[in-house]
């Protein structure tokens, strides 16, 4: 099938396209195009947050709202696209969320207000979170099998590689010029892909237009992903359940969890199959593609904070430290489509996590005393291994699907991806305080007065303060010699987090063999 096709349902208007002479080329262009841009700005804000919060004069916690919400409404968004692009139609689907994603990045661009650009990054999440579930589910249906390799290296390069490429962008527009630019980007893109998607894009055939809404459904999907996305930004912050809103909120995500779960199983017409799950290769699948977005977005998130917070970087070189995992990806892109026509994709997603968790484990031998060539290496084996298990994976987890579920699945395994990043950026940062905190407690055993070598370095640091009083000095250099504690505290807590990771990616290296490759000659 080299494209989507006409409608014979739902009595809608034929589209102007096509099917049998749009090229599969700029199919995978007019699709990818906005699901790049809207995986860029997500990233992108990240790095811009100290900026957000210096123009509005507001704390960081407050301006951490504005990367809260856009989670919030891509999360609620992404597993509602197969249904909706059922009710709507894939074309007006497509017009509409690109509009929508548009009219939020021009909404916070013009922010006069943190309230306002919280309300813009709301509109932009909702139009950017079914872009990438949609983006798949199209290439999936549009390129045949023997192509299939090269679709989802379009795919890997407009979610992986514009994904690692947000915090060098964001570092650079901060840097350089005004965040809002990180927004204004969008709006030319957002407008030419509307026109794009119109000329290109065919409406689906024999599309089943739902004739129920799952209101109870809907509302206990809203009630988990919201309560349980601010309590995975909030938690470290009011320190998790000691707080009795947390904890009210983390019971409220369980029970709407719990209920989403078995309404969904049992209602004639859900809004999400939950029952795809049964699929083996989509169930493997959603936990291999899941393992690597965690994997990945712990470096996206740990690396630049001790750049930052222990190195001194700024947002521009912090950022910088990501490019040379970008440069790999790219150029794996490049040679990623034979190797999965031609090559045992199982064979390809063990390697790929062996890079994973090779990249990983240099990360925990990072001190103080690294140059920024340190980086360069664990970062371009990250990228070889992220593509190694991306592309195959993305692949595989919807081939054994009916063309029917594809959008289905798509957006439930993308809101696997999602709920397990969110997770883990919390878990992360927490385990980073945590484990800082465990360390300061054996470190600090060290200074003592029955410690030769501490009192020798106390004395000799008191000694460059003697310009001081004698006692002032002292306590001076006490201070000075707790700080560089702390500093060392987040340091192994920093290498333990990465170590626990690349357990992780070693532990999945045969998992990928319990995946199943389709023939080679199967019609998919």
């Amino acid at each position: 099938m080299s494209s989507a096709e006409t409608p014979t349902v739902t009595g809608n208007p034929l589209p102007k396209v096509d099917a049998g002479q749009t090229p599969i080329w700029l199919i995978a262009i007019s699709i990818l195009l906005p699901t790049s841009f809207a995986m860029l700005a997500t990233s992108a804000t990240n790095v811009a947050i100290p900026y957000i919060a210096g123009y509005f004069g507001s704390t960081v916690d407050e301006a951490n709202w504005v990367i809260t919400i856009y989670m919030i409404a891509n999360a609620i968004l992404i597993p509602l696209t197969g249904w909706l692009e059922n009710y709507m139609g894939r074309v007006l689907f497509l017009k509409v969320f690109i509009t929508i994603f548009t009219i939020g990045s021009l909404i916070c661009a013009m922010a006069s207000s943190l309230n306002m650009l919280v309300v813009g990054r709301l509109i932009q999440g909702i139009g950017g979170g079914p872009m990438m579930p949609i983006s798949q589910a199209i290439l999936i249906a549009s390129f045949p099998y023997n192509k299939r390799g090269q679709a989802m290296a379009l795919f890997g390069l407009a979610v992986m590689v514009f994904s690692i490429m947000g915090p060098t962008f964001g570092g650079f527009i901060v840097d350089n010029s005004a965040w809002q630019w990180i927004y204004l980007a969008n709006i030319p893109v957002g407008i030419f892909s509307v026109v794009l998607v119109h000329c290109n894009i065919a409406e689906l055939k024999n599309r089943v237009k739902p004739d129920k809404v799952d209101y109870v459904g809907f509302i206990a999907l809203v009630l988990w992903l919201m309560s349980m996305q601010i309590v995975l930004d909030k938690g470290q912050q009011y320190n998790w359940f000691d707080c009795t809103w947390i904890a009210w909120l983390a019971g409220i995500s369980l029970f709407s969890f719990i209920f989403f779960i078995v309404w969904e199983l049992e209602y004639h017409s859900p809004i999400v199959n939950l029952r795809i799950f049964k699929d083996k290769n989509f169930f493997i699948g959603t936990i291999l593609g899941s393992s690597v977005n965690m994997i990945i977005y712990v470096t996206i998130v740990l690396l630049p904070s001790f750049l930052q917070s222990l190195m001194g970087y700024n947002a521009m070189l912090s950022g910088l430290a990501l490019a040379p995992r970008v440069f790999s990806c790219i150029i794996m892109l490049l040679i990623i489509g034979p190797m999965v026509e031609f090559l045992d994709n199982r064979i390809l997603i063990a390697t790929g996590f062996f890079f994973l968790g090779l990249s990983t484990i240099i990360y925990a031998n990072l001190n103080l005393g690294i140059s920024f060539q340190f980086v360069v290496v664990p970062n371009v084996l990250m990228g070889v291994g992220v593509i190694l298990v991306f592309i195959p994976v993305s692949g595989l987890v919807l081939g054994t699907l009916p063309k029917s579920e594809l959008s289905n699945g798509a957006g439930l395994h993308s809101l696997c991806k999602c709920v397990m990043t969110a997770f883990v950026v919390s878990m992360s940062s927490t385990l980073v305080a945590r484990l800082s905190q465990v360390h300061q407690t054996y470190l600090v055993e060290n200074l003592s007065n029955f410690n030769l070598i501490f009192q020798n370095r106390l004395h000799s640091m008191a000694g460059h303060f003697m310009s001081f009083a004698s006692n002032y000095a002292t306590h001076k250099a006490g201070g000075l010699l707790y700080k560089q504690l702390l500093v060392q505290s987040k340091l192994m807590a920093y290498v333990d987090v990465f170590e626990m990771f690349a357990l992780v990616a070693f532990i999945l290296i045969p998992f990928g063999f319990l995946l199943k490759v389709p023939k080679r000659d199967s019609k998919m």
